[in-house]
């Protein structure tokens, strides 16, 4: 038993209560100090912070642009200037290669439109360069000593091609020009012209400076 000042003895009871109450404080100092010593997350790797509604809308919504791809070239491939032995390739002329003009008919029906194109033969036996370009290029058209129709007139953004024309090679134009039936004028070329009657034609064909010997002769309904 313990006793109080005043003489009184306490219980057994409240003696274990106070006994239990000073060791209750007791460990609550040694766990306050063992959280002061203790951190475990310091040092720790802290987390990307988590983004914010506001953040995530100034994302960009698409992948980043990459760097095109070269687009592919329209200009035709390099020709050689060199013949297979090694030799420099000299230039087409009226003694080796010969122009021809042609048409895809030789009578046409009212309202019928002419197909106008050319072929060239190298009829040399070496290879040759000839430019073979919208700049060397020329259509004309003539009914008796009138001239009707020039490509020229009108020709726009004319380009250089030159190519090698192989010994007794013969090459035709891809691509045929249409004739509208109507005079040409390089003033004219945006506004009305007069059409073309009905008769006879004649289409004479130059390129590389070289002429077409005999014209192509076609008919109009």
């Amino acid at each position: 038993m313990v006793s109080t000042p005043s003489g009184r003895r306490l219980s057994p009871a409240v003696y274990r209560r106070r006994r239990l109450a000073v060791l209750l404080a007791l460990l609550a100092v040694v766990a306050i100090v063992a959280v002061l010593i203790w951190q475990p997350w310091r040092g720790a790797p802290k987390a990307a912070p988590t983004p914010s509604a506001s953040t995530r809308s100034a994302a960009p919504t698409t992948a980043p642009p990459t760097t095109p791809a070269s687009e592919p070239s329209t200009e035709a491939a390099p020709t050689p200037s060199v013949s297979p032995t090694g030799e420099a390739l000299d230039a087409c002329t009226t003694a080796n290669v010969s122009v021809t003009a042609v048409t895809d008919k030789e009578s046409y029906a009212s309202g019928e439109l002419p197909q106008l194109s050319m072929t060239l033969t190298n009829d040399g036996d070496e290879a040759c360069l000839i430019n073979v370009g919208t700049t060397t290029q020329a259509f004309t058209i003539t009914s008796g000593s009138d001239t009707w129709w020039r490509s020229t007139d009108c020709q726009t953004e004319p380009s250089d091609q030159v190519v090698t024309l192989d010994a007794h090679q013969t090459v035709s134009s891809l691509t045929p020009l249409q004739w509208d039936r109507t005079r040409s004028a390089v003033d004219t070329c945006s506004s009305a012209r007069p059409a073309a009657p009905a008769g006879y034609f004649h289409l004479s064909v130059s390129v590389g400076g070289i002429d077409s010997v005999d014209d192509a002769v076609f008919v109009l309904g």
